[in-house]
């Protein structure tokens, strides 16, 4: 028993440097960086190892599909403020029901369209890191807020 708490304690500080230091080994300084500015572009240059070229077309990408969004968004908002006004109101039912079919017609807009944009982004990485690409991002599509453009930084929500 003498030995029993200081055995534990030894086993349980191998085991968390071993962690730190497997942590500290496998980080990409970069990376974290511009997670931490919340640079979108270095992050996927980065976390996606583009090269200047890719990361340039992705560049072009997001700046064509900026206003798209903008616009999706706002859409979507007005239509939002709209329905929380007939619901405030207490008004018809059929005006509601309208207003609720339009903010989903323009949720599908906006989330089709921003599948198709992830899409094209994606096929301009590497295969391996698409797939990764994808994965993390077409997610969030779907539990997107449409209050503004999308923040792709790791960690939000948007």
């Amino acid at each position: 028993m003498k030995y029993l708490l200081g055995t534990v304690a030894a086993i349980a500080l191998l085991a968390v440097s071993t962690g730190f230091v497997g942590y500290r080994l496998s980080c990409d300084d970069a990376l974290h960086a511009a997670v931490a500015k919340g640079d979108t572009m270095e992050w996927l240059r980065t976390d996606f190892h583009l090269t200047e070229t890719q990361l340039a077309e992705v560049r072009k990408l997001h700046e064509s599909y900026a206003g798209t969004c903008e616009e999706h968004c706002r859409l979507i908002q007005e239509a939002t403020r709209a329905r929380s006004a007939l619901e405030a109101a207490h008004g018809d039912r059929v005006a509601l029901d309208a207003a609720n079919a339009k903010v989903q017609t323009l949720r599908a807009i906006c989330e089709g369209s921003l599948t198709v944009h992830v899409r094209k982004v994606a096929a301009l990485m590497s295969p391996e890191d698409g797939r990764r690409y994808l994965a993390l991002v077409l997610p969030r599509i779907a539990s997107f807020d449409h209050g503004a453009a999308p923040d792709l930084r790791l960690g939000h929500s948007n």
